[in-house]
């Protein structure tokens, strides 16, 4: 069983950043994909961006197109931790972020992941 807590979130304005950060309490599976899902009041929860330790050590990342060139998703080399880093938010970007886990490649569907962390708010204000 993989425990995932996350922390970050908050209050910003428009144009401002936060990080948010995810640490994995272990791995399964040869590839292991670590990401997160963003959901707004009255929405389908919806993927944001992944990142996959493949067996061959080269990392494999994933962006909604509504986030590129804004948000990075990076990960410690050290533990199974991954950060998303979101700079130029916008008030769209407003919702419950939640970080997910797989054995396995990164899909779209939060259906397919199996392990979930409690959610952080983020609010970005016009």
């Amino acid at each position: 069983q993989v425990q995932l807590v996350e922390s970050g979130g908050g209050l910003v304005q428009t144009g401002e950043s936060l990080r948010l950060s995810c640490a994995a309490s272990g791995r399964s599976g040869n590839r292991f994909t670590m990401g997160w899902f963003r959901q707004a009041p009255g929405k389908e929860r919806e993927l944001v961006a992944t990142l996959t330790w493949n067996w061959n050590g080269v990392d494999s990342t994933y962006y909604a197109d509504s986030v590129k060139g804004r948000f990075t998703i990076s990960r410690d080399n050290a533990k199974y931790m991954v950060s998303l880093q979101m700079n130029s938010l916008k008030p769209e970007d407003t919702a419950i972020y939640y970080c997910a886990a797989r054995g396995n490649i990164a899909t779209a569907r939060s259906s397919d992941y199996d392990y979930w962390g409690q959610g952080t708010q983020v609010t970005v204000s016009s």
